[in-house]
């Protein structure tokens, strides 16, 4: 899995990077088979304060790309709500890509 953290207007630091990471490995758990991951981490310049931390990620699995954005006022909560929504649309992927259709049983007669 390639993982890549960028930053728009901010400098991704250690903690953020280690905390993104840590908080992916939640979605990775439900669905290992991820080829690419983007995460892109952003401050929008806007004048009013809240929900200006955005916090974006384009997951490339195979046969599908997944997309997930967040804004909040505080960059750890839109990461948060990323993360959820990201984990929602995974479940639903791997959900599709199973399987359901049973056999009936053979009937002797």
């Amino acid at each position: 899995m390639n993982l890549t953290i960028s930053g728009h207007h901010l400098e991704v630091t250690p903690a953020l990077r280690s905390y993104v990471t840590t908080k992916l490995d939640r979605v990775t758990r439900h669905f290992d088979q991820m080829v690419d991951v983007r995460v892109t981490l952003s401050v929008e310049k806007q004048k009013e304060k809240e929900k200006r931390q955005r916090a974006e990620c384009n997951i490339h699995v195979k046969g599908n790309d997944l997309f997930a954005e967040s804004s909040h006022a505080d960059l750890y909560a839109a990461i948060d709500e990323l993360v959820d929504k990201l984990d929602r649309q995974i479940t639903r992927h791997k959900d599709r890509l199973q399987d359901h259709h049973h056999e009936t049983p053979k009937r002797n007669l």
